[in-house]
């Protein structure tokens, strides 16, 4: 790139991401979700629109809303503690695997394309927008967490998922924690913490599998680009608070249904990505 191109092209991706910023703030704060099941979609567009290659595409975004995680879940999960909704002794017992999960998750997504990244991310995000509009509050698959080696292939699993989708703890955990029980305040301000376990060794990882790789976009650090946390961090913490209002403006059963849709626009708009059908 020549030095006008250049600029150009680092205002048109700042004003981009800022625009990330305030549509997953605004959707967080509206929907109750972690950002990056918002981030990462957006992110991945935006990402093409520019003409990022194919081959880094979705690991930067993957990588770049993992880092976004770690600021915002530490927020999140000290607001929660204060009311009293953050379960400690899940965040203990859980730790160990989910980390586990990441680090296998992470080398993954290293050896792992642009296109099945993608597909990884729009199979979960379709079946995440099916139990978002059919699920039922009554739903139990048991009366408490599971134990021993279920607990860690659950966990483990979950952190698998999580770091090969650039997702903090929310679309999984409390989806599992309130299968086994537990009450959804708990599971939501526990929720926030694991997203804290899982971004750090995440965005690490995705730092130092991208170290040398060509193509990315300029001011990247590995698969992180500084310039979209710089910038999606402010915006999103910004803008959530729009959406709360909302939020409380608008029916929940609505809400739910309509981040379902969204979510399903969003995976089959990667699944015409990937597999142009």
């Amino acid at each position: 790139m020549d030095g006008t191109y250049e600029f150009q092209f680092l205002l048109l991706f700042a004003l981009a991401l800022l625009t990330a910023g305030v549509i997953a703030g605004v959707l967080a704060g509206l929907l109750g979700v972690g950002g990056g099941i918002v981030i990462v979609p957006v992110l991945f567009h935006l990402l093409t629109a520019l003409g990022i290659d194919e081959s880094v595409r979705m690991h930067v975004a993957v990588g770049t809303s993992l880092a976004t995680i770690i600021p915002t879940s530490i927020r999140s999960t000290l607001s929660h503690r204060q009311k009293g909704a953050v379960d400690e002794d899940i965040l203990r017992s859980w730790a160990l695997p989910l980390v586990g999960g990441v680090i296998l998750g992470t080398i993954a997504a290293d050896f792992s394309s642009g296109w099945t990244l993608t597909l990884v991310f729009a199979v979960i995000a379709l079946l995440a927008a099916f139990n978002m509009a059919f699920a039922r509050e009554e739903w139990r698959l048991g009366d408490g967490l599971p134990t021993g080696g279920g607990k860690t292939a659950m966990v483990g699993t979950m952190g698998f998922f999580c770091s090969m989708m650039g997702i903090g703890g929310g679309t999984f955990g409390v989806t599992a924690m309130t299968l086994f029980g537990v009450p959804i305040h708990r599971a939501v301000g526990t929720a926030a913490g694991l997203g804290l376990i899982i971004a750090v060794p995440g965005t690490l990882g995705f730092i130092i599998a991208g170290w040398d790789a060509p193509l990315r976009p300029p001011g990247s650090l590995g698969y992180v680009n500084l310039l979209g946390f710089a910038l999606i961090v402010p915006a999103t913490v910004l803008a959530a608070p729009l959406g709360v209002r909302l939020a409380h403006s608008l029916d929940t059963l609505n809400l739910r249904r309509a981040f379902a849709v969204f979510l399903a626009l969003t995976s089959l708009r990667m699944f015409w990505d990937v597999l142009g059908v």
